[in-house]
C-alpha cells in the first residue's frame, strides 16, 4: 500500500470511528469543540445534534437553527433577561415564541421537547403546537411565560396524549376554568412531571389530580397551588411513585396532620406556609429528603436549627436568610452532601423580629469549613473568599447584597476563586471601577454575567467584558453612564450586540408613587445580527451581523 492509499485509507476509518463515537458526545462544548476540526465532522455534529439550549432568543434567528441542527429532538430557548421577573425590563421588551412555534411546526420533525423560558407564549402558539406535534411531544415548559391562558393549554392536553412533562411554574396564566386538567387527567396515562406551582391557577378539581395518580403509574413530580394539605389523602395515596411534591398549604389545624402518610419515595419536598406547628410532619422521612424548598415555609431559625439536622443526605436547600448563621453552621455540621444552595432575602420585617435571621460572614465562612478564619460581620470579603476556595467546583454562584457587603478586594477575590464558574448573578458589589477589572481577570470559565446595583463606569464595564474571554452574555442595571453612551463601543466587536434600555419612571404598582429605574446595558453574541423588532424603549448601541456557528450558551 503506497502512502497516498495508507493516508486515505486513515482518513476513512477515523470518519468511521468518529460516526460511532459522536452520538455518545453529549456535553454542548465538546460538541462545539469537535465541529470545529473539519467540513465532515461539522456535518456529522450538525446531524446528530439532539438538544440545544439558546440562552436569548435574538441570538439566532430559528431558520439558522433549523438549517444547523435539523434533527433536533428537545429545545430550550429563553426570551426576556432575568430582570423582567422583578418587573425591571419594559413590557415591550420582546421575547414572543410564535415564529420558533412556526419554525417548530414547519421544519423541525423530530422535536419531542420544548422549553420556553420567560418569553411571550399565546394561545394560538399552544394550539399550533398541539396541532403539529402534538401527536410527538413528550415535554412542554413553559417557564415564567406570559400570555397565554387556560384555553391554550386545553389544546395541549387534549390532542398531546404522549406528554411526560407539563411545566408553567411561575407563568402568568390567565384562568377561565379547570377543564385543562380535567383533559389531561382523561387523556393521559404517561405523565411523570406536572407542575403549575405559583402560578395563579387555582380551579383545580382534587379528583383530577387523584385520577392523573391513578392512570400515571410513573407520576414522581408534582408541584402545584396553594390546596389544603388534608384534601391530598387521596392523591398522596394513589401516587405511588411520587418522589417530589411541592405547593399545599395547612390550616392550621395541626392535630390533624399528625395521621397524614406521604409517598414512600418521596424525597423532595417544598411545603408553603408550613410553620413549627406544622413542621412534625415531615419529621418521619427527613433522612431520605435530598431537596427541600423552605422558600415560603413559615420557619424563623430555632426551626432551621432543629430540622436540618434530621436530614443528612440533602444536596439541595432553598431558603430565606432568616436561617441565619446558626442554621448556616447546622447546615455545615449535619447536611455533608450539599450540593446546591439558595438563600433568598427574607421580609424585613420578619428579619427585624428575629435577629438571628441574617446570614454573614459567620455563616459563609462555617459553609466553606474554614475554621481559621477571623470573622466580622461586614464586608463579607474574607467569608467569600473562604466559601468559594471551600467549593472549587462551583459552576453557579449568586451573590446578592446590601450596599457595603463587599469592597472591591472582595470583588477581586470572586474572579480569583471562580475558576469553573460559568454563571453569576452579583448586586450591589464591589466600590469602583478598580474592583471590577480586578474581578475580570480571573472567572475564566464566565459565560453569562449579570450585575445590578453597580457603581461602575461605561468604560470599566467595556474593558472588563473584553477580558472575559468566555464571556457570552452581558446584563447590567444600575451604572454610571456617559451622556452618549459612546464608552460602551470599546467592547464592540463581531457578532456583538449591544442594547441600552434608558433609565425611566414607573409607577409602583399598588401604590399612587413613581419610581426611577436606572438604565440597563444588554449585550450579547448573536448569529441573528441586529434586532427587527426593536420596541421604543430599546436602543441598539451597536450591531455586527453573522458567524458561522450557534452561539449556544449552555448554563
Amino acid at each position: 500500500m503506497n502512502g497516498r492509499s495508507y493516508n486515505h485509507h486513515r482518513i476513512h476509518m477515523s470518519d468511521v470511528v468518529f460516526e460511532c463515537v459522536i452520538p455518545y458526545i453529549h456535553d454542548s462544548r465538546d460538541r462545539q469543540s469537535v465541529s470545529l476540526v473539519c467540513r465532515r465532522w461539522y456535518e456529522l455534529e450538525a446531524q446528530t445534534r439532539k438538544q440545544v439550549m439558546i440562552a436569548l432568543c435574538y441570538t439566532a434567528t430559528p431558520k439558522q437553527l433549523w438549517r444547523r441542527f435539523p434533527y433536533l429532538e428537545s429545545l430550550k430557548l429563553k426570551g426576556k433577561p432575568r430582570a423582567a421577573m422583578y418587573n425591571l425590563i419594559p413590557e415591550d421588551w420582546g421575547g414572543f415564541v410564535t415564529p420558533w412555534v412556526e419554525e417548530i411546526a414547519r421544519s423541525f420533525v423530530c422535536l419531542k421537547a420544548v422549553h420556553f423560558r420567560r418569553m411571550i407564549v399565546k394561545d394560538d402558539d399552544l394550539e399550533l403546537l398541539a396541532r403539529s406535534r402534538g401527536h410527538v411531544l413528550q415535554v412542554l415548559k413553559l417557564d415564567k411565560c406570559s400570555g397565554f391562558s387556560t384555553d391554550g393549554l386545553l389544546h395541549i392536553c387534549r390532542s398531546c396524549r404522549n406528554l411526560n412533562t407539563l411545566f408553567l411554574e411561575e407563568s402568568q396564566v390567565i384562568e377561565k376554568d379547570g377543564e385543562w386538567l380535567h383533559e389531561l387527567a382523561l387523556n393521559n396515562t404517561v405523565l411523570e412531571t406536572l407542575n403549575f406551582y405559583m402560578t395563579d391557577l387555582s380551579c383545580v378539581n382534587i379528583k383530577d389530580l387523584e385520577l392523573i395518580a391513578k392512570k400515571c403509574r410513573n407520576l414522581v413530580s408534582v408541584k402545584i397551588g396553594d390546596c389544603e394539605i388534608l384534601d391530598l389523602v387521596g392523591f398522596f395515596r394513589a401516587a405511588v411513585s411520587l418522589e417530589e411534591f411541592g405547593g399545599g398549604c395547612f390550616n392550621d389545624q395541626a392535630e390533624q396532620y399528625a395521621s397524614m402518610s406521604y409517598p414512600p419515595r418521596l424525597c423532595l419536598l417544598g411545603l408553603n406556609y408550613m410553620s413549627t406547628n406544622e413542621m412534625p410532619i415531615v419529621f418521619p422521612f427527613a433522612s431520605r429528603l435530598k431537596k427541600l424548598d423552605l422558600l415560603y415555609a413559615l420557619l424563623d431559625t430555632e426551626d432551621h436549627c432543629r430540622l436540618l439536622p434530621m436530614c443528612p443526605n440533602l444536596e439541595v436547600l432553598e431558603t430565606r436568610n432568616v436561617i441565619g448563621d446558626r442554621g448556616m453552621e447546622v447546615l455545615a455540621n449535619c447536611c455533608k452532601k450539599l450540593k446546591r444552595l439558595r438563600i433568598e432575602r427574607g421580609a424585613d420585617e420578619q428579619e427585624m423580629e428575629d435577629e438571628e435571621g441574617i446570614v454573614s460572614q459567620r455563616g459563609l465562612t462555617a459553609l466553606s469549613q474554614d475554621r481559621e478564619e477571623i470573622i466580622t460581620d461586614l464586608p463579607l470579603d474574607n467569608g467569600v473568599r473562604a466559601l468559594l476556595n471551600g467549593c472549587h467546583k462551583l459552576k453557579r454562584f449568586a451573590l446578592y447584597l446590601r450596599p457595603g457587603g463587599l469592597t472591591d478586594v472582595g470583588l477581586t477575590y470572586i474572579g480569583q476563586y471562580s475558576q469553573n464558574v460559568r454563571w453569576m448573578l452579583l448586586g450591589y458589589v464591589g466600590e469602583s471601577d478598580e474592583g471590577l477589572l480586578g474581578f475580570s481577570k480571573g472567572c475564566p470559565s464566565l459565560q453569562k454575567l449579570e450585575v445590578r446595583g453597580c457603581c461602575f463606569s461605561e468604560q470599566a464595564l467595556a474593558i472588563a467584558v473584553l477580558h472575559l474571554r468566555c464571556l457570552r452574555y452581558l446584563w447590567v442595571q444600575g451604572y454610571r453612564g456617559s451622556s452618549t453612551g459612546c464608552d460602551l463601543l470599546t467592547m464592540a466587536r463581531p457578532f456583538w450586540n449591544i442594547e441600552i434600555i434608558p433609565s425611566r419612571r414607573v409607577v409602583v404598582v399598588g401604590e399612587d408613587i413613581e419610581d426611577e429605574q436606572p438604565a440597563h446595558i444588554l449585550a450579547y453574541y448573536s448569529l441573528a445580527g441586529p434586532r427587527t423588532d426593536f420596541p421604543p424603549s430599546v436602543i441598539s448601541l451597536d450591531s455586527i451581523p453573522v458567524l458561522d456557528s450557534i452561539p449556544v450558551i449552555d448554563e
